[in-house]
Protein backbone atom coordinates (compact mmCIF):
# COMPACT_ATOMS: atom_id res chain seq x y z
CA UNK A 1 0.00 0.00 0.00
CA UNK A 2 2.35 2.85 -1.76
CA UNK A 3 1.87 6.41 -0.31
CA UNK A 4 3.37 9.76 -1.28
CA UNK A 5 5.50 9.67 1.89
CA UNK A 6 7.03 6.02 0.55
CA UNK A 7 9.19 8.59 -2.67
CA UNK A 8 10.95 9.95 0.44
CA UNK A 9 14.14 8.12 2.48
CA UNK A 10 12.37 7.99 5.87
CA UNK A 11 11.35 4.69 6.13
CA UNK A 12 12.13 2.88 9.59
CA UNK A 13 10.99 -0.73 8.38
CA UNK A 14 10.26 -2.84 5.59
CA UNK A 15 7.20 -2.13 4.83
CA UNK A 16 5.73 0.83 3.13
CA UNK A 17 5.20 4.18 5.29
CA UNK A 18 1.09 3.28 5.66
CA UNK A 19 1.46 0.13 6.96
CA UNK A 20 2.25 0.63 10.66
CA UNK A 21 5.04 -1.24 12.28
CA UNK A 22 2.86 -2.85 15.24
CA UNK A 23 -1.01 -4.25 15.83
CA UNK A 24 -1.30 -2.56 18.53
CA UNK A 25 -4.98 -1.21 17.74
CA UNK A 26 -4.21 1.98 20.35
CA UNK A 27 -1.74 3.18 17.73
CA UNK A 28 -2.31 6.89 16.92
CA UNK A 29 -0.45 9.97 14.94
CA UNK A 30 -1.91 13.47 16.22
CA UNK A 31 -1.97 17.29 15.37
CA UNK A 32 -2.93 19.71 17.98
CA UNK A 33 -2.78 23.10 18.74
CA UNK A 34 -4.40 25.76 20.70
CA UNK A 35 -4.31 29.18 20.84
CA UNK A 36 -5.27 32.07 23.33
CA UNK A 37 -6.15 35.74 23.26
CA UNK A 38 -2.93 37.74 25.17
CA UNK A 39 -5.78 39.28 27.31
CA UNK A 40 -7.72 35.71 27.61
CA UNK A 41 -10.72 37.16 25.43
CA UNK A 42 -10.82 33.52 23.95
CA UNK A 43 -9.19 30.25 23.76
CA UNK A 44 -9.57 27.57 20.56
CA UNK A 45 -7.75 24.18 20.18
CA UNK A 46 -7.85 22.03 17.15
CA UNK A 47 -7.09 18.23 16.60
CA UNK A 48 -6.46 16.16 13.93
CA UNK A 49 -5.78 12.40 14.31
CA UNK A 50 -4.99 9.60 12.83
CA UNK A 51 -5.78 5.33 13.89
CA UNK A 52 -3.93 3.59 11.50
CA UNK A 53 -5.09 0.34 12.93
CA UNK A 54 -8.76 1.58 13.98
CA UNK A 55 -8.72 2.99 10.03
CA UNK A 56 -10.44 6.08 11.09
CA UNK A 57 -9.41 9.72 11.32
CA UNK A 58 -11.13 12.56 13.52
CA UNK A 59 -10.70 16.39 13.93
CA UNK A 60 -12.32 19.32 16.39
CA UNK A 61 -12.22 22.50 16.83
CA UNK A 62 -13.23 23.86 19.82
CA UNK A 63 -13.54 27.94 21.14
CA UNK A 64 -14.34 29.21 24.85
CA UNK A 65 -15.68 32.91 24.68
CA UNK A 66 -17.87 34.48 26.83
CA UNK A 67 -18.30 31.96 28.95
CA UNK A 68 -19.35 29.69 26.61
CA UNK A 69 -18.29 26.78 24.33
CA UNK A 70 -18.16 25.94 21.00
CA UNK A 71 -17.14 22.39 18.80
CA UNK A 72 -17.13 21.04 16.06
CA UNK A 73 -16.45 17.35 15.80
CA UNK A 74 -15.31 15.44 12.71
CA UNK A 75 -14.47 11.77 11.56
CA UNK A 76 -14.48 9.70 8.55
CA UNK A 77 -12.50 6.43 7.35
CA UNK A 78 -9.09 6.43 7.40
CA UNK A 79 -7.97 7.29 3.61
CA UNK A 80 -4.72 4.84 2.59
CA UNK A 81 -3.08 7.68 1.56
CA UNK A 82 -1.90 9.21 5.00
CA UNK A 83 -1.11 13.40 3.43
CA UNK A 84 -4.82 13.20 3.32
CA UNK A 85 -5.70 15.33 6.18
CA UNK A 86 -9.42 16.19 5.25
CA UNK A 87 -12.39 15.16 7.14
CA UNK A 88 -15.52 16.80 5.63
CA UNK A 89 -15.32 20.68 5.25
CA UNK A 90 -12.36 20.66 7.63
CA UNK A 91 -9.02 20.28 6.23
CA UNK A 92 -5.31 20.90 7.66
CA UNK A 93 -2.26 22.12 5.29
CA UNK A 94 1.32 21.65 6.44
CA UNK A 95 2.64 24.66 4.39
CA UNK A 96 5.58 24.19 5.87
CA UNK A 97 6.99 21.18 7.93
CA UNK A 98 8.27 22.75 11.09
CA UNK A 99 6.91 25.58 9.70
CA UNK A 100 3.38 27.31 8.95
CA UNK A 101 0.17 25.38 9.31
CA UNK A 102 -2.95 26.25 7.61
CA UNK A 103 -6.52 24.85 9.11
CA UNK A 104 -9.53 25.66 7.47
CA UNK A 105 -13.85 24.38 7.66
CA UNK A 106 -15.48 25.26 5.31
CA UNK A 107 -19.34 26.70 5.59
CA UNK A 108 -21.52 23.27 7.51
CA UNK A 109 -24.39 22.46 9.19
CA UNK A 110 -22.73 23.19 12.56
CA UNK A 111 -22.58 26.39 11.48
CA UNK A 112 -19.30 26.59 12.57
CA UNK A 113 -15.79 27.67 9.93
CA UNK A 114 -12.50 29.21 10.31
CA UNK A 115 -9.75 29.75 8.24
CA UNK A 116 -6.82 30.03 10.35
CA UNK A 117 -2.89 30.37 9.82
CA UNK A 118 -0.54 28.83 12.39
CA UNK A 119 3.46 30.66 11.82
CA UNK A 120 6.22 29.11 14.15
CA UNK A 121 8.18 31.59 16.41
CA UNK A 122 9.86 29.18 18.26
CA UNK A 123 12.03 26.00 17.09
CA UNK A 124 10.69 22.52 18.10
CA UNK A 125 11.31 20.77 21.96
CA UNK A 126 11.09 16.70 21.98
CA UNK A 127 9.53 15.95 25.12
CA UNK A 128 10.65 12.79 26.58
CA UNK A 129 9.11 9.45 25.50
CA UNK A 130 6.08 9.11 27.81
CA UNK A 131 5.45 5.44 29.00
CA UNK A 132 3.24 3.60 30.77
CA UNK A 133 2.51 0.60 31.79
CA UNK A 134 0.04 -1.82 33.64
CA UNK A 135 -0.04 -5.02 35.00
CA UNK A 136 0.00 -6.61 31.58
CA UNK A 137 0.40 -4.33 28.61
CA UNK A 138 1.40 -0.92 27.81
CA UNK A 139 -1.24 1.72 28.66
CA UNK A 140 0.64 4.88 26.74
CA UNK A 141 3.87 5.03 24.91
CA UNK A 142 4.37 8.19 22.61
CA UNK A 143 6.80 10.87 21.85
CA UNK A 144 5.53 14.67 21.59
CA UNK A 145 7.22 17.86 20.06
CA UNK A 146 6.00 21.05 20.65
CA UNK A 147 6.23 24.57 18.98
CA UNK A 148 5.40 27.75 19.88
CA UNK A 149 3.75 30.26 17.23
CA UNK A 150 1.23 32.89 16.68
CA UNK A 151 -2.37 32.44 15.11
CA UNK A 152 -4.28 34.58 12.86
CA UNK A 153 -7.24 34.16 10.83
CA UNK A 154 -10.87 33.99 11.72
CA UNK A 155 -13.66 31.73 13.55
CA UNK A 156 -17.34 32.01 12.64
CA UNK A 157 -19.62 30.98 15.10
CA UNK A 158 -23.63 31.14 16.13
CA UNK A 159 -24.03 33.18 13.84
CA UNK A 160 -20.89 35.48 15.02
CA UNK A 161 -17.12 35.97 13.62
CA UNK A 162 -13.82 36.59 15.84
CA UNK A 163 -11.17 37.99 14.35
CA UNK A 164 -8.10 36.69 15.27
CA UNK A 165 -5.04 39.07 15.17
CA UNK A 166 -1.03 37.57 14.85
CA UNK A 167 0.53 39.99 17.01
CA UNK A 168 -2.02 39.21 19.82
CA UNK A 169 -2.85 35.42 19.94
CA UNK A 170 -0.60 33.35 21.34
CA UNK A 171 -0.32 29.21 20.77
CA UNK A 172 1.30 26.37 20.85
CA UNK A 173 1.61 23.56 18.04
CA UNK A 174 1.82 19.92 19.67
CA UNK A 175 2.46 16.78 17.43
CA UNK A 176 2.40 13.55 19.13
CA UNK A 177 2.13 9.74 18.15
CA UNK A 178 2.62 6.42 19.58
CA UNK A 179 0.03 4.01 21.95
CA UNK A 180 -2.36 5.77 24.02
CA UNK A 181 -5.80 4.76 24.73
CA UNK A 182 -7.98 5.15 22.05
CA UNK A 183 -11.30 3.92 20.82
CA UNK A 184 -13.91 1.89 22.32
CA UNK A 185 -12.80 -0.26 25.39
CA UNK A 186 -11.88 -3.83 24.69
CA UNK A 187 -13.42 -6.20 27.69
CA UNK A 188 -10.76 -9.14 26.13
CA UNK A 189 -9.25 -11.51 28.19
CA UNK A 190 -8.92 -12.20 31.64
CA UNK A 191 -10.31 -9.46 33.52
CA UNK A 192 -7.95 -6.91 35.31
CA UNK A 193 -8.22 -3.91 37.16
CA UNK A 194 -6.82 -1.27 34.68
CA UNK A 195 -7.80 1.78 36.42
CA UNK A 196 -4.55 3.89 37.30
CA UNK A 197 -4.79 7.07 38.78
CA UNK A 198 -3.53 9.93 36.61
CA UNK A 199 -2.54 13.48 37.61
CA UNK A 200 -0.99 15.30 34.48
CA UNK A 201 -0.02 19.09 34.22
CA UNK A 202 1.25 21.42 31.36
CA UNK A 203 2.31 24.79 31.46
CA UNK A 204 3.51 25.93 28.47
CA UNK A 205 3.81 30.08 28.94
CA UNK A 206 5.32 32.86 25.92
CA UNK A 207 7.36 35.50 27.50
CA UNK A 208 8.71 38.90 25.65
CA UNK A 209 11.67 37.34 24.04
CA UNK A 210 11.26 33.33 25.27
CA UNK A 211 8.91 30.48 25.88
CA UNK A 212 8.95 28.04 28.93
CA UNK A 213 7.60 24.73 29.16
CA UNK A 214 6.79 22.88 32.50
CA UNK A 215 4.78 19.36 32.11
CA UNK A 216 4.63 16.20 34.48
CA UNK A 217 2.96 13.06 35.26
CA UNK A 218 2.22 11.48 38.69
CA UNK A 219 0.66 8.59 40.24
CA UNK A 220 -1.70 8.23 43.39
CA UNK A 221 1.07 8.23 46.30
CA UNK A 222 2.57 11.64 44.53
CA UNK A 223 5.78 10.00 42.41
CA UNK A 224 6.51 12.48 39.29
CA UNK A 225 6.71 9.13 36.69
CA UNK A 226 7.56 11.47 33.64
CA UNK A 227 8.42 15.35 33.59
CA UNK A 228 9.65 18.27 30.72
CA UNK A 229 11.20 21.16 31.02
CA UNK A 230 13.28 23.27 28.37
CA UNK A 231 13.50 27.27 27.76
CA UNK A 232 13.27 28.42 24.03
CA UNK A 233 14.63 31.00 22.59
CA UNK A 234 11.51 33.08 21.28
CA UNK A 235 11.81 35.00 17.31
CA UNK A 236 10.21 37.93 15.68
CA UNK A 237 10.26 36.22 12.33
CA UNK A 238 9.59 32.52 11.34
CA UNK A 239 12.49 33.00 8.82
CA UNK A 240 14.78 33.83 11.92
CA UNK A 241 14.48 30.54 13.47
CA UNK A 242 18.06 28.58 12.81
CA UNK A 243 16.32 24.98 12.69
CA UNK A 244 14.06 22.25 13.68
CA UNK A 245 15.90 22.59 17.09
CA UNK A 246 17.97 25.39 18.22
CA UNK A 247 21.01 24.76 19.74
CA UNK A 248 20.26 27.88 22.61
CA UNK A 249 17.35 25.63 23.74
CA UNK A 250 17.99 24.94 27.48
CA UNK A 251 16.34 21.42 28.30
CA UNK A 252 16.20 20.85 32.08
CA UNK A 253 16.39 17.75 34.51
CA UNK A 254 14.54 17.47 37.39
CA UNK A 255 11.76 17.22 39.44
CA UNK A 256 8.95 19.94 38.81
CA UNK A 257 8.11 21.40 42.00
CA UNK A 258 4.02 22.69 42.09
CA UNK A 259 1.75 24.33 45.15
CA UNK A 260 -1.84 24.83 43.43
CA UNK A 261 -4.91 26.47 44.97
CA UNK A 262 -8.04 24.82 44.23
CA UNK A 263 -11.58 25.94 42.84
CA UNK A 264 -13.66 24.07 45.90
CA UNK A 265 -15.79 21.19 44.58
CA UNK A 266 -13.39 21.16 41.74
CA UNK A 267 -10.39 19.54 40.58
CA UNK A 268 -8.95 22.67 38.95
CA UNK A 269 -6.71 25.69 40.19
CA UNK A 270 -7.55 29.06 40.78
CA UNK A 271 -4.27 29.84 41.20
CA UNK A 272 -0.66 28.16 41.89
CA UNK A 273 3.30 28.39 41.90
CA UNK A 274 5.29 25.98 39.52
CA UNK A 275 9.29 25.69 39.80
CA UNK A 276 10.90 24.47 37.50
CA UNK A 277 13.77 22.87 38.58
CA UNK A 278 17.50 21.90 36.50
CA UNK A 279 19.64 19.03 38.20
CA UNK A 280 22.49 21.99 37.93
CA UNK A 281 21.00 24.01 40.90
CA UNK A 282 19.39 26.43 38.15
CA UNK A 283 15.58 27.22 39.43
CA UNK A 284 12.30 29.27 38.25
CA UNK A 285 9.14 30.09 40.12
CA UNK A 286 6.34 30.84 38.01
CA UNK A 287 3.20 32.19 39.63
CA UNK A 288 -0.06 31.31 37.48
CA UNK A 289 -3.37 33.07 37.62
CA UNK A 290 -6.25 31.86 35.42
CA UNK A 291 -8.41 34.03 33.62
CA UNK A 292 -10.08 31.87 30.82
CA UNK A 293 -11.19 28.12 31.02
CA UNK A 294 -11.86 25.67 28.61
CA UNK A 295 -12.77 22.11 28.20
CA UNK A 296 -10.92 19.28 26.78
CA UNK A 297 -14.09 17.47 25.85
CA UNK A 298 -14.45 20.21 23.05
CA UNK A 299 -11.29 18.12 21.56
CA UNK A 300 -13.01 15.22 21.94
CA UNK A 301 -10.97 14.01 25.22
CA UNK A 302 -13.26 11.75 27.32
CA UNK A 303 -15.93 13.00 25.01
CA UNK A 304 -19.12 10.41 25.89
CA UNK A 305 -20.05 10.64 22.50
CA UNK A 306 -17.10 12.07 20.22
CA UNK A 307 -14.36 10.58 21.86
CA UNK A 308 -10.71 9.95 20.17
CA UNK A 309 -10.77 7.04 17.73
CA UNK A 310 -14.80 5.77 17.99
CA UNK A 311 -16.20 5.02 14.54
CA UNK A 312 -19.41 7.18 13.67
CA UNK A 313 -19.98 6.38 10.05
CA UNK A 314 -17.68 6.64 6.94
CA UNK A 315 -18.26 10.80 7.06
CA UNK A 316 -20.07 12.32 10.21
CA UNK A 317 -19.91 16.21 11.47
CA UNK A 318 -21.43 17.57 14.52
CA UNK A 319 -21.75 20.45 16.16
CA UNK A 320 -21.98 21.50 19.79
CA UNK A 321 -22.15 24.35 22.67
CA UNK A 322 -22.57 24.48 26.67
CA UNK A 323 -22.50 27.08 28.99
CA UNK A 324 -19.68 26.56 31.45
CA UNK A 325 -21.10 27.52 34.39
CA UNK A 326 -23.67 25.00 34.29
CA UNK A 327 -21.52 21.90 34.05
CA UNK A 328 -20.73 19.54 36.51
CA UNK A 329 -17.12 20.06 37.21
CA UNK A 330 -16.45 16.85 38.87
CA UNK A 331 -18.20 14.50 35.78
CA UNK A 332 -15.56 12.77 33.95
CA UNK A 333 -15.84 14.70 30.28
CA UNK A 334 -15.39 17.87 32.61
CA UNK A 335 -12.37 17.40 34.63
CA UNK A 336 -9.55 17.64 31.78
CA UNK A 337 -9.33 21.60 31.15
CA UNK A 338 -6.95 23.96 29.84
CA UNK A 339 -7.10 27.66 31.66
CA UNK A 340 -5.34 30.36 29.85
CA UNK A 341 -2.97 31.90 32.37
CA UNK A 342 -1.12 35.13 33.16
CA UNK A 343 2.03 34.33 34.50
CA UNK A 344 4.62 36.36 36.44
CA UNK A 345 8.37 35.03 37.22
CA UNK A 346 11.28 37.42 38.50
CA UNK A 347 9.20 40.68 37.24
CA UNK A 348 8.43 39.36 33.73
CA UNK A 349 4.80 38.85 32.67
CA UNK A 350 3.77 35.65 30.51
CA UNK A 351 0.58 34.40 28.80
CA UNK A 352 0.21 30.67 28.30
CA UNK A 353 -2.26 28.09 29.56
CA UNK A 354 -2.59 25.71 32.62
CA UNK A 355 -3.73 22.07 31.58
CA UNK A 356 -4.56 19.62 34.14
CA UNK A 357 -5.97 16.57 34.52
CA UNK A 358 -6.69 14.77 37.76
CA UNK A 359 -8.42 11.38 37.77
CA UNK A 360 -8.07 9.03 40.95
CA UNK A 361 -6.74 9.36 44.24
CA UNK A 362 -3.67 11.81 44.78
CA UNK A 363 -1.23 12.30 47.99
CA UNK A 364 -0.06 15.41 46.37
CA UNK A 365 -3.14 17.09 45.86
CA UNK A 366 -5.46 15.58 49.17
CA UNK A 367 -8.01 13.34 46.59
CA UNK A 368 -9.10 10.65 48.57
CA UNK A 369 -11.40 8.91 46.06
CA UNK A 370 -11.48 9.09 41.86
CA UNK A 371 -13.89 12.43 41.69
CA UNK A 372 -14.14 13.81 44.97
CA UNK A 373 -13.33 17.89 44.44
CA UNK A 374 -11.10 19.63 46.28
CA UNK A 375 -11.76 21.22 49.93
Amino acid sequence: MLSRFDDYPIHQTAEPIALTATSDRCTYDRYWYNAHDRDGGFYFGIGLCRYPNLGIMDCSLSLAVDGRQYAFHGSRRAPSEPTDTRVGPFRLDILEPMGRHRVTIADNDTGIACDLLYTPRTACIEEGRQTLRNERHLVMDATRLDQFGTWEGWIRYDGRELRVEGASTFGLKDRSWGLRPVGESYPGGAPIDSFQSVHFCWLPIHWEDECSLAGWFEDDSGHQWHNDQCILPRYAAADEIPGTTDPAARVWQGAVGHRLEWNPGTRRARGGVITMRDRSGDSLEITVEPVLVHRMKGLGYQHPDWGHGKWHDELAIGGESWVDSELDPLALENIHVQQVVRATCNGKVGHGVLEQMHIGPSASYGFADWFDGAK
